[in-house]
């Protein structure tokens, strides 16, 4: 699966979990629970709670996401 074919997601942070995971609700009442990306994770790009993020989910999962970008 290609980066173009994730559906991308915009979303607050509710609940930061440990090892870079978190829940996020997203802005049509959906609720994932997503990881950090590695170039996130690179750059020690920090996210807390509150924080508006952008999340990549797989079609065939859309319980899992990786947050790539914080706004």
């Amino acid at each position: 699966m290609s980066k173009d074919d994730l559906i991308k997601l915009e979303g607050q942070v509710t609940r930061v979990l440990g090892g870079g995971a978190m829940e996020i609700q997203c802005d049509n009442q959906l609720t994932i629970r997503g990881v950090l990306s590695g170039r996130m994770k690179k750059n020690r790009i920090r996210v807390m709670a509150g924080d508006r993020v952008q999340v990549s989910i797989s079609p065939y999962d859309t319980t899992h996401g990786l947050v790539t970008y914080r706004f």
